[in-house]
């Protein structure tokens, strides 16, 4: 199975009563397992291919630097049906208590620019009542985390699938602040490879193998074995200290402590889930341990070495001092889940690297904590952003615990919105295409928060994370890629 993690969890959908009938059958009871029987889950309702053609691929270019692969900023509109509870409070309202990323200052200034349409229309008055079935569309201007500029590389591909080597740092699918800078979307525009049907997921900050479906059909047919527990999973990874020569299985239930921030902790109430690791190699400081997760809960691995007191040598959530002098050794904390996830972001906060961890100040100012975001896991469903802000929460997927996405545009901004003149013409400043200047040195937009704000690059070493999928196995394929080289037994940090 998958190791546990950056992957959406599948929202549950209520069925629609049957045409003619007064009222809905009753849901069908879980069948008692007799003695031993293993309980097989139903088939899951598959999604489409995911695909995008030449104009979403037309919205901006790629440009390359300090060995990141970089977005040109560009214009995107972000859709929405008036949801249930918004009918009959006004947009400004719902701006002030459920879109708080921006201030409204943001809002009224977008208005004045007509970016804000309501059912096509100009919105010129936020004080307008919301109706049910009214259309949102909002204008805005989209800067993209950098990635690494490590290539993609297709380790095979036939009429049925392609299977990649995903680089760390690359989503798998849009989510959050990243589109462009996503697997789907860089095999689509550099690879011509689209309507992909997602077989798993990894998380953002894992590499490894990672497996497309080309068709519904053998999506489906993997998924039998999924359901079936057919397919093996191996991952291979650098922990801090020297590991136990002997096999170790670890059992301990997993519980996830936050979506936004994407943290889980051993916890008696946990999902069960089970690992066993073996070490391949030591150094003299940290060890090479192979992975195999049977089951797939969020995190799973990275989890299970910190209770071990092994955590990943790197891992950007596991093994910081947030977690107290034995870091989370044990399940030993000494913090409630609020004290942890306050200084856990207080300590890449402190090390400007809330972008590593995959949140931005926006997300932890909008007050939600969604369960229906990210991007990992074996789940095939896209990660949902907010349709308003473009923001995305962290979510985890019971399937494949390895995820970390979203963030949006921070309301820190040193630009009087209220003052812009009324009568100045807000349009879409820069190329549309986003394709001026070599280096992403695009007009600046007046409304964007974003083009105001210095961000320091992260290094292409902060966005490698010494966890990787080595091999993936069915009944009748298997995948393998190359030992990456923090694994190789003589490397040193």
């Amino acid at each position: 199975m998958a190791e546990p993690g950056h992957g959406p969890s599948r929202a549950r959908q209520e069925e629609p009563d049957p045409a003619g009938k007064e009222e809905a059958a009753p849901a069908p009871k879980k069948r008692r397992l007799a003695s031993g029987e293993r309980y097989v889950p139903p088939p899951r309702k598959l999604n489409p291919g995911v695909s995008f053609g030449a104009e979403h691929f037309a919205e901006t270019s790629y440009y390359f630097e300090g060995g990141l692969r970089k977005v040109r900023p560009y214009y995107f509109d972000f859709r929405t049906y008036c949801k249930g509870r918004w009918v009959g409070r006004s947009l400004l309202h719902v701006f002030s208590t459920e879109f708080r990323a921006q201030p409204l200052a943001y809002y009224r200034a977008a208005a004045r620019a007509g970016r804000l349409r309501l059912n096509e229309e100009p919105v010129r008055d936020l004080d307008i009542v919301l109706k049910n079935n009214d259309f949102l569309r909002n204008t805005v201007h989209r800067h993209e985390p950098p990635v690494t500029a490590q290539p993609i590389r297709i380790l095979a591909e036939d009429e049925e699938v392609v299977v990649v080597d995903k680089p760390s740092s690359l989503p798998v699918h849009p989510c959050g602040r990243f589109r462009h800078n996503t697997v789907i979307f860089i095999l689509g525009k550099e690879h011509g490879l689209r309507e992909l049907h997602t077989l798993h997921r990894l998380d953002r900050m894992t590499s490894g193998v990672l497996m497309f479906a080309k068709t519904a059909a053998v999506s489906k047919r993997i998924d039998e074995q999924v359901r079936q527990r057919q397919l093996e999973k191996e991952y291979v990874c650098r922990v801090v200290g020297e590991f136990p020569e002997h096999e170790v299985v670890c059992e301990e239930p997993i519980l996830v402590v936050s979506y936004k921030v994407g943290v889980c902790r051993v916890d008696p109430k946990g999902k069960p889930c089970q690992t066993l690791f073996q070490r391949l190699s030591y150094n003299g400081s940290s060890s090479v341990v192979r992975c195999l997760p049977r089951t797939g809960r969020t995190h799973q691995i990275r989890v299970h070495l910190q209770f071990l007191g092994h955590p990943i040598l790197n891992d950007p959530i596991y093994n910081m001092e947030a977690w107290g002098p034995d870091r989370g050794k044990g399940g030993k904390i000494g913090k409630t889940d609020e004290e942890l996830l306050k200084a856990l972001v207080e300590e890449h906060r402190s090390k400007q690297s809330l972008e590593v961890l995959g949140i931005g100040e926006e997300d932890l100012n909008s007050g939600s904590e969604s369960k229906d975001c990210g991007n990992s896991g074996d789940c095939t469903k896209p990660a949902e952003a907010d349709p308003i802000n473009g923001s995305s929460c962290l979510a985890e997927d019971e399937k494949d615990p390895e995820r970390n996405d979203a963030a949006a545009c921070p309301p820190n901004s040193d630009i009087n919105l209220e003052m812009l003149d009324k009568d100045k013409e807000l349009s879409l400043c820069g190329s549309q295409d986003g394709q001026t200047g070599e280096k992403g040195g695009e007009e600046k937009d007046p409304l964007c928060v974003e083009c105001r704000m210095s961000r320091r690059d992260p290094s292409p070493k902060e966005l490698v994370m010494f966890l990787h999928a080595l091999r993936y196995k069915g009944a009748d394929f298997e995948y393998c890629s190359s030992m990456p080289e923090w694994a190789m037994e003589d490397w040193e940090e």
